[in-house]
């Protein structure tokens, strides 16, 4: 069977976990190829609300084996709090239902170190601090530890020793700050080993088994298009690829098997973290758009809280997110959010020193001077949260979305109207 795979076609806080969830419903796996734990993926599940950050979505799925793969870097001590916390909630993580690659490379104490110290100077562009791009880093330099290292405890605590003294020398000279304790480093590294190692897989031979079986993949993307290593707004991006080149190289899994590949966008568009956003707005109508944080529905990182950066819809940087990774359909999330506004807006091109752009600039000194060229929509007051059909949707909704269509070329063929399960709109 071929794979389907689902992106976030914005820069992040889509809603990828609330659309994972509903398509695991029919896979058989459901797979992470990249990121780590400064991912956030929000599921609500009756009047429970699970923030998952490393467990894929099909978690929640009884007949779903999960997988962590290659592409993904690992805090073993967060995936076990992650773990007990649905563990607790009812919900197995056992290695029958969840397997780990043991080609993830590992999260260490002195990568999330180096994150905040890095964050504290004029150099940070605001990460999450989980030490994601230092793990990365150490990768690239071939001198990372991967998680199969874990089945040797021992060993593996004598490599967390010499990795975090390496750091220390590093966080005293260049940023003045304090070293860490590599001996309570290594203890503790090598006791979480002790419990992730059962969970050690060969996952590309998983997958490989699977895909000749004719059974169903999910590759669950974490971050989005925009936030691309190489694709997206750098150097304000994550440190791993977010687009569909990512499935192949972080699952270990061939082009060929990729079929269907599904985008997620906001029904308007949301930032966390500095770098450009074209279509940002101020004042009331953004306290409006994000919340207030009383409600998992507004619009506060998952990961770390921070109230997100909001704005309307672009469909410059959507039409980008269609042709960088060859979109089949799009699912559109908080259409709900946009009940009572009137009008609205759709970024349709920018205008860069009295040129205007139809394409995306990957230029980010050109994107930071872009302003927005909007046309308007009329909105609509009607409540929709019960709409099941696009049929049961307003007629300003559904001109909306189709306008949203017509500019990305990409049919939308889901849209949330609320943050329950059943809360969504197909065709």
């Amino acid at each position: 069977m071929p794979i389907t795979v689902l992106l976030g076609a914005q820069w992040g806080d889509e809603g990828k976990g609330r659309i994972t969830d509903a398509l695991a419903a029919d896979a058989d796996i459901v797979a992470r190829f990249n990121g780590g734990d400064n991912a956030g993926h929000t599921i609500t599940i009756g009047s429970s609300v699970f923030k998952l950050h490393l467990l894929p979505a099909g978690i929640f799925r009884e007949r779903c084996l999960n997988i962590i793969g290659n592409g993904v870097v690992l805090n073993p001590i967060n995936f076990l709090k992650e773990r007990d916390e649905i563990l607790a909630a009812g919900f197995p993580v056992t290695p029958d239902n969840l397997q780990i690659s043991e080609a993830a490379h590992v999260i260490l104490p002195g990568h999330i170190a180096l994150d905040a110290a890095r964050e504290a100077t004029r150099g940070g562009i605001g990460t999450t601090q989980r030490g994601i791009g230092f793990a990365y880093s150490d990768k690239a330099a071939r001198i990372g530890l991967r998680a199969g290292l874990m089945r040797e405890p021992e060993r593996f605590a004598e490599d967390v020793y010499a990795h975090t003294e390496r750091v220390n020398r590093v966080l005293e000279r260049e940023y003045e700050r304090p070293p860490l304790d590599a001996r309570a480093a290594a203890a503790e590294y090598a006791a979480a080993a002790r419990q992730v190692a059962p969970y050690l897989a060969n996952t590309a031979r998983t997958l490989h088994r699977a895909l000749a079986e004719g059974k169903r993949v999910l590759a669950e993307g974490a971050q989005a298009v925009m936030l691309d290593i190489d694709h997206g707004t750098y150097p304000f991006v994550t440190s791993s690829n977010a687009t569909v080149g990512g499935v192949l190289t972080g699952l270990g899994v061939p082009a060929q098997a990729v079929t269907r590949v599904v985008g997620m966008a906001k029904a308007f568009c949301t930032r966390v973290g500095a770098g450009p956003f074209v279509t940002e707005l101020g004042g009331e109508l953004a306290l409006r758009l994000r919340g207030t944080g009383a409600n998992p529905w507004d619009e506060y990182g998952a990961t770390t809280g921070r109230p997100r950066r909001v704005g309307w819809f672009d469909a410059v940087a959507l039409r980008y997110a269609v042709q960088t990774n060859g979109l089949t359909e799009l699912a559109l999330t908080k259409l709900d959010i946009l009940t009572g506004l009137d009008p609205l807006r759709i970024c349709v091109a920018y205008s860069y020193r009295g040129e205007c752009l139809e394409d995306f600039p990957q230029d980010g000194e050109v994107l930071a001077q872009c302003r927005p060229v909007y046309e308007e929509l009329p909105g609509w007051r009607e409540d929709v949260t019960a709409a099941r059909s696009f049929s049961d949707l307003p007629a300003e909704a559904r001109a909306y979305i189709a306008r949203i269509e017509a500019l990305a070329q990409v049919r939308v063929t889901m849209a949330s109207v609320g943050p329950e399960r059943m809360q969504l709109v197909t065709r």
